[in-house]
């Protein structure tokens, strides 16, 4: 256990794995009627609980001040809340594992934004790595989920948001980080808010029946609570061990299992067009993070 908290690869492996669970336990519940509000809602939820739990265990607690509250909402809405409800919505439409793909799109839509804003300018190789990503998702986006089952051009749009929603979340983030504050303390407010989030959304659009269709899936939440929860610890420590760099991988490895996920176990069946297009992004996605990595070295070099 020790070798796999110091290891880089290892924790990669992990994290973008129990982050990919998250497509095929959410298909799970699709398919006995939770509905996607709910599941999201369960993930935050859990994922906020055990983290709060451990942060009380640690002897730390979260403080709140007008700044944390404006940062915990905000984050809730376009880092969690937002993109699970767009996840598991476009599930039962376009599949885990062509839902999953659209994951290795968020680092390349996080460079665009870095662009537009002016918080990153990327270099001649981060343009070619954004040019790549686009043209695998252009491929991908014209298979339209499933071989056979051509999801509507509606589900494909929806599941395009997704990584447009992270990757404003990862920008939100990195902007309006509350000085002298934790990760995990920022994780604990901002999963609590977005479970908030969600349960006003549940009880004003579905009421609490919609709570029901859990009692058919006991054992699939407690595996998707687990998930969560171990994710997001593994995350941080990737994040202390790998850099931010290293961690943006995860959004593949998630893929990867969630298309392994869904072909072996859910039967689903994609379109040889589809993988390639999925491996075209990832090539996108390995340029852009190498170009990431460049500048990054080219800042320190020039702070030294």
């Amino acid at each position: 256990m020790k070798f796999l908290w110091d290891s880089a690869i290892g924790l990669l492996v992990v994290t973008g794995g129990l982050l990919g669970m998250t497509l095929p336990f959410g298909k799970l519940a699709s398919a006995v009627g939770v509905p996607a509000m709910v599941w999201a809602f369960v993930i935050s939820l859990g994922a906020g609980g055990v983290l709060s739990l451990a942060l009380l265990l640690r002897g730390e607690r979260v403080r709140l001040t007008p700044h944390k509250l404006r940062y915990f909402f905000i984050t809730a809405a376009i880092s969690y809340a937002i993109p699970n409800l767009l996840m598991f919505s476009a599930i039962p439409h376009l599949g885990a594992g062509y839902t999953g793909i659209m994951f290795t799109l968020s680092p390349v839509v996080t460079l665009v934004f870095s662009i537009l804003l002016g918080v990153r300018r990327p270099n001649l190789l981060g343009v070619v790595g954004i040019a790549v990503g686009f043209v695998g998702a252009v491929m991908v986006a014209f298979t339209r989920g499933e071989a056979g089952q051509p999801a509507d051009y509606f589900w494909v749009a929806i599941g395009l948001l997704i990584p447009v929603s992270l990757a404003a979340g990862n920008i939100y983030r990195t902007v309006d980080w509350p000085e002298g504050t934790g990760p995990i303390e920022l994780a604990v407010g901002s999963h609590l808010a977005s479970a908030t989030l969600l349960l006003i959304g549940i009880l004003t659009l579905l009421g609490w029946h919609a709570f029901a269709p859990l009692a058919g899936v006991p054992l699939v939440v407690i595996a998707q609570v687990a998930s969560a929860s171990a994710m997001f610890a593994f995350f941080f420590r990737l994040q202390a061990v790998g850099g931010p760099v290293y961690l943006s991988q995860i959004g593949y490895v998630a893929a990867a299992v969630g298309l392994f996920a869904g072909t072996l176990f859910l039967g689903e069946h994609y379109q040889l067009l589809t993988w390639a297009g999925a491996a075209i992004i990832t090539a996108g996605v390995f340029i852009t993070t190498k170009a990431q990595s460049q500048v990054s070295v080219k800042a320190q070099r020039q702070a030294a």
